[in-house]
């Protein structure tokens, strides 16, 4: 299925982890922006009160780029979920780096929770913990599913501690481990500081890491 010709399906994604500085609010921006540009409904819901998407959003709105809507949600947010579901195609979900009642409450509703993870054992230890949430979800929303996806990848070919990752993750039945990774470049850090998306900036590498996610992501979602 080539994403950016045809994009049908209506979800509801939730991007959550036990720990913070992963890049939950750098796929959030970037994908929401990637699913704008090709002509798709969306909305960003900033549950995290560090409220880094709602200040990109914020950001955004000083340049001459497209317009993502961003609003801010906290404690129970399923119903406000729920609601922007049958107004939008595409909600995006935002939460903070822990295990709260963010990620719980919207747990019940999504359709697809991303969890992003650093190639790092600290990092990877935290995913058991969200399964654990997954599990207690799971027995009311059926069709939830689950991905991983690894982020601030080193970009030396000769480091395999992605791969070595994707080996470790791999023993959880409940989760999808994601081929593309999302390498560590200044260009996502600059991206979020100035309202944009690596899409809209001159990054090649950048820019097929994001398609290539979202593309993963949608055939997951609609399989």
């Amino acid at each position: 299925m080539n994403i950016f010709n045809k994009i049908t399906l209506k979800m509801i994604i939730l991007i959550g982890s036990e720990k913070g500085g992963v890049g939950k609010s750098t796929l959030a921006t970037n994908l929401a922006t990637a699913l704008a540009l090709k002509g798709s409904d969306v909305i960003l819901v900033d549950a995290d009160r560090q409220s880094t998407s709602a200040n990109w959003s914020q950001d955004r709105k000083e340049t001459e780029k497209q317009k993502i809507q961003c609003v801010r949600q906290y404690g129970d947010i399923e119903e406000t979920i729920a609601d922007l579901n049958k107004r939008y195609q595409y909600v995006l979900v935002d939460c903070q780096g822990r295990d709260g009642k963010e990620l719980r409450s919207g747990l019940m509703i999504a359709d697809l929770l991303i969890i992003p993870s650093r190639p790092s054992q600290p990092d990877l230890d935290t995913v058991p913990v969200i399964l654990d949430s997954v599990s207690f979800a799971a027995r009311v929303n059926k069709s939830l599913k689950v991905c991983c996806v690894l982020t601030m990848t080193p970009n030396n070919p000769k480091i395999t501690e992605a791969e070595d990752s994707k080996i470790f993750l791999e023993k959880f039945t409940n989760v999808k481990v994601l081929k593309t990774t999302i390498g560590d470049r200044k260009t996502y850090r600059d991206a979020i500081s100035e309202g944009v998306s690596v899409l809209e900036k001159n990054d090649a590498k950048a820019s097929l890491e994001i398609k290539n996610l979202l593309e993963e992501i949608l055939n997951y979602g609609e399989n």
